[in-house]
C-alpha cells in the first residue's frame, strides 16, 4: 500500500537523478562557453526537422532525452548566443541566466496572484524600473512576455482613460478612436490596434525625417485634421530605438503634443529604452519620465533568458481600473494565501503567469545597472565604428544614420541596375547566414535593400565586425561572377 502512495513523477533514485542533472548542467554550460567555435547558423539537417515520431507512451531515461537534445537541438539553434549574430533584435543571454532558469524551474511559481515571495520579487523589479525611468515609485507595472504584449496592455489603459469604465462593458461602440505612430514603428503597434477592435485604419503612420525619427510637426497636423473630421485621437506611440534603424523619436515634443491634444503617450522602447542604464546615453531619453506608459524587453539588450518584458504605467489606478475584476474566486483576503492583493493578474489578462521577473532581478543583483549600461555603451561604440568602416570602403554604402546600435548598409556595384542590386544584397544576407559567416538581417529603406546589423550582443568584438566588413565585398563579387543573368539573384 505504501508504494502506491509514492509519486509517479519523481525520481526512483535521487542520487542517480542528481548525477544526470549535473551532467545536463555541464552540457548547458559547455554549450554557452563554446558557442563561438561553431558557425553562427547552418541549414538544419533532416533529422533536426523530423517531427514524424509518434507520441511517446512509455517514456525513456532522462539521460537518453538529454542526449537527444545535445545531438538534435543544441547544434542547430538560431545562433543568437554567438558573437556574430546581429539579426533582428535578439538577446544573447548570459551564463548566469542558465542558473536563473534552473532555479525558476525548481520554484515553479504561478505569479498570477496569492501571497508568496515571487510576487514581491516582481514588485521590487517594477519599483527598480520606476527608479530607472524616473517614474513615481508607486506607478503601475507588470512583467509580461514581450513588448508586443506590453504595448497592447498600455494602449488598453489609454483607451480606458479616454472612454471610461463603460468601455469594459460596452466596448468601443461608435467611438471613432485613432492612434498615431511613426511610419517606422514596429508591427506590434498595428496588431495591438487590431486586437482592440479598432481596425488598422485607426492607426495613422506619420512620415519620418531624414534621421528616420517621427516628424513631430506632421504628427500635430494630423491630429488637428482628425479632430476636425470628427475623429477622437487617443494615443501616440513613440519609438525609442526603431526596429529598422534604431531611431529615437523626440519624446519631449511628443509629450507637448499629447498634453495639448489630450492624448496618451506610450513609448515603445523594446530595446532602446534600456539605454537608460547608461549614464552617458541616458540624456537621449529626455522626456521619457513624462510619458504615460513605457514598454520594453529584458530579454533583448539586458540579455535575460526569453521571455521577459515590462510595462510601466504612470497612473497606477488607471492601470488597475483597466484590468482588475471582482470574481469571487479571485477575491483577496487580509491574510493567508489569498493576501497581498492587488495581484499581477489585476494589471493584465494572465491568471497563470510564470516567474519571468526572476531572470532580470537576478541579473541586476549580480551585474548591477552600471555594468549592464557599460555593455550597452560598448555595443553603440561598436556600431559607430562599423559605420565608419562602411563609409571608408568603396564597395559599401551606408543607408541610414547610426543612431544607436544598428548599422544599415549595402554592397554597391555599377555593373547592375537598381532592382538587381536590391536582389543581390538580399541574396548576400542569406549567403552570409547559410555559410555560417554571420547573421545580419535585411530591411528596405527609401526603396533600397539594406544589410541590417543590429549589435545587441555583449559577446561581439571589433574583430567580429571587421570579419563582416571583409566578407561582404568578397561575397558580393563572388555572387556577381557566379550569377550570370540578374534573375539568378531571385529569392523564393
Amino acid at each position: 500500500m505504501e508504494d502506491q502512495e509514492k509519486s509517479l513523477l519523481e525520481p526512483a533514485d535521487w542520487g542517480s537523478f542528481r548525477e544526470e542533472a549535473h551532467r545536463a548542467l555541464d552540457i548547458a554550460l559547455d554549450f554557452a562557453r563554446d558557442r563561438a567555435k561553431a558557425p553562427v547558423w547552418a541549414p538544419l539537417p533532416e533529422y533536426a526537422r523530423n517531427i514524424e515520431e509518434g507520441l511517446p507512451r512509455s517514456g525513456a531515461p532522462l539521460t537518453t532525452v538529454v542526449d537527444e537534445i545535445q545531438q538534435r537541438v543544441l547544434p542547430h539553434t538560431l545562433g543568437n548566443t554567438h558573437p556574430r549574430f546581429w539579426g533582428w533584435v535578439n538577446g544573447s543571454g548570459t551564463p548566469s541566466g542558465i542558473v536563473s532558469q534552473l532555479l525558476n524551474g525548481a520554484i515553479n511559481a504561478n505569479v498570477g496572484g496569492r501571497d508568496h515571495s515571487p510576487i514581491y520579487i516582481e514588485r521590487q523589479l517594477i519599483r527598480w524600473m520606476c527608479e530607472l525611468f524616473d517614474y513615481p515609485l508607486d506607478a503601475g507595472g507588470i512583467v509580461c512576455t514581450g513588448t508586443s504584449t506590453a504595448t497592447l496592455y498600455g494602449l488598453a489603459v489609454a483607451r480606458h482613460r479616454t472612454l471610461g469604465d463603460d468601455v469594459r462593458q460596452l466596448g468601443n461602440q461608435d467611438t471613432r478612436l485613432v492612434a498615431y505612430c511613426s511610419a517606422q514603428a514596429h508591427v506590434s503597434v498595428s496588431k495591438a490596434i487590431e486586437l482592440m477592435g479598432l481596425g488598422s485604419d485607426a492607426l495613422r503612420a506619420i512620415p519620418v525625417q531624414d534621421d528616420f525619427a517621427i516628424n513631430a510637426h506632421a504628427l500635430a497636423e494630423q491630429i488637428v485634421a482628425d479632430r476636425a473630421a470628427g475623429l477622437q485621437p487617443f494615443a501616440v506611440i513613440s519609438s525609442v530605438g526603431s526596429v529598422n534603424t534604431g531611431a529615437i523619436d523626440d519624446l519631449q515634443a511628443i509629450n507637448a503634443i499629447c498634453a495639448e491634444h489630450h492624448c496618451w503617450h506610450h513609448v515603445d522602447g523594446a530595446f532602446g529604452a534600456l539605454i537608460a542604464l547608461s549614464d552617458t546615453m541616458r540624456p537621449r531619453l529626455a522626456g521619457i519620465e513624462q510619458a504615460d506608459s513605457i514598454a520594453f524587453d529584458f530579454h533583448k539588450w539586458m540579455h535575460v533568458p526569453y521571455s521577459s518584458a515590462c510595462l510601466l504605467v504612470r497612473d497606477r489606478e488607471e492601470h488597475l481600473a483597466t484590468f482588475a475584476t471582482a470574481h469571487a474566486y479571485l477575491k483577496g483576503e487580509n491574510r493567508g494565501v489569498a493576501g497581498g492583493a492587488p495581484w499581477p493578474n489585476d494589471f493584465g489578462i494572465d491568471l497563470s503567469r510564470g516567474f519571468s521577473a526572476l531572470g532580470p532581478w537576478m541579473l541586476l543583483k549580480e551585474m548591477g545597472s552600471q555594468r549592464l549600461g557599460a555593455a550597452i555603451e560598448r555595443n553603440c561604440r561598436q556600431a559607430a565604428w562599423l559605420g565608419e568602416q562602411v563609409d571608408a570602403h568603396p564597395a559599401l554604402e551606408r543607408l541610414a544614420p547610426v543612431s544607436l546600435n544598428i548599422v544599415c548598409f549595402r554592397f554597391v556595384t555599377g555593373s547592375i541596375g537598381a532592382d538587381q542590386l536590391n536582389r543581390l544584397n538580399r541574396h548576400l544576407v542569406v549567403e552570409l547566414q547559410c555559410r555560417g559567416i554571420a547573421v545580419p538581417s535585411f530591411t528596405r529603406l527609401n526603396g533600397n535593400t539594406a544589410i541590417r546589423v543590429c549589435i545587441a550582443n555583449h559577446r561581439t568584438t571589433r574583430a567580429d565586425l571587421a570579419a563582416l566588413i571583409e566578407a561582404v565585398p568578397l561575397l558580393g563579387e563572388e555572387l556577381l561572377r557566379a550569377g550570370g543573368e540578374p534573375a539568378a539573384f531571385e529569392l523564393q
